[in-house]
């Protein structure tokens, strides 16, 4: 990929092999180079120098241990489990301020862990008896003491995509958005449908167009909560736009000098661009080459 993804490019091994293994797992938790990530809640911690802040890991912190990985000097480092009744706020503002201050790598395992903090924080009770769960395989599953039912950390596909039209591309906004903000459009993948099905479905209820060659472009993680971008692009022969108000507040189809425009953060732009970290500006700045 010739442009860098926002949340990819962790510097971490996962270490599966210790998530089966006991033994290596308390070798790891007991090793006095272990790093455990500081956070607020679910929010990090900013350091001296703008990134992650590491301390070490604490054996009178009773909150359970998620294994993130080994650096290359085979240094494990941690997360905690958030503590109950932590603040867990899965769209904070807070750190959408901060996300700037961190590199593309720091980016990327924050966000891995706050995906994983999420989950666990959601799946406290077993889904098959209501049953109070346990962490297992070092922090990636959860049993069940009363029925052995084994959960794991899940995420939510997406597709996010651009439509296009005679050298123009389709953009929209909802109505939560910053003012003159304007991105690709997206929706989840339902049960029973394919990626390319998906963005067919999303384009049409969202903006009723119909679309063809739907193609692949790239995926990002997506940590709010817990999500996979699934960038496409389609293919529409007829620009007419129906909207669903209740989803798109606005759309309108943009061409390469306005999508640069935007991506430059000219004055005269007809929108607001997408952030750097967000896969919709990759989309973009991507068709726009």
């Amino acid at each position: 990929m010739p442009l860098p993804l926002g949340f990819t490019g962790a510097w971490l091994d996962r270490a599966d092999q210790l998530r089966s293994d006991a033994a290596g797992f308390a070798a790891a938790m007991a090793d006095p180079r272990a790093r455990c990530l500081t956070l607020d809640g679910i929010d990090f911690v900013p350091g001296e120098g703008g990134g992650l802040c590491w301390e070490a890991l604490d054996p009178a912190d009773d909150r359970a241990p998620l294994l993130l990985g080994v650096d290359g000097a085979g240094i494990p480092h941690f997360v905690r489990e958030a503590a109950l009744g932590a603040r867990i706020d899965a769209r904070s503002r807070t750190v959408m301020r901060l996300l700037p201050l961190l590199s593309g790598e720091e980016a990327a395992l924050y966000g891995g862990a706050r995906s994983l903090i999420d989950w666990h924080a959601r799946h406290r009770f077993c889904a098959v008896c209501g049953t109070p769960t346990t962490v297992f395989r070092a922090g990636w599953g959860r049993r069940c003491g009363s029925c052995n039912a084994e959960h794991f950390p899940r995420v939510d596909p997406v597709v996010i995509m651009l439509a296009e039209c005679d050298g123009r591309v389709l953009v929209g906004r909802q109505g939560g958005f910053p003012p003159g903000f304007f991105s690709a459009l997206a929706g989840f993948v339902e049960p029973g449908e394919s990626l390319e099905e998906a963005v067919a479905r999303e384009l049409f209820e969202e903006a009723g167009i119909r679309v063809s060659n739907v193609s692949y472009v790239a995926s990002q993680p997506w940590p709010f909560p817990s999500s996979l971008m699934i960038g496409c692009r389609a293919v529409t022969t007829d620009p007419a736009l129906t909207l669903d108000t209740t989803e798109i507040e606005a759309a309108m189809w943009v061409d390469k000098a306005e999508v640069r425009a935007a991506l430059a953060g000219d004055m005269g732009a007809p929108f607001l661009a997408p952030p750097p970290l967000a896969i919709a500006r990759y989309l973009l700045e991507d068709w726009a080459k």
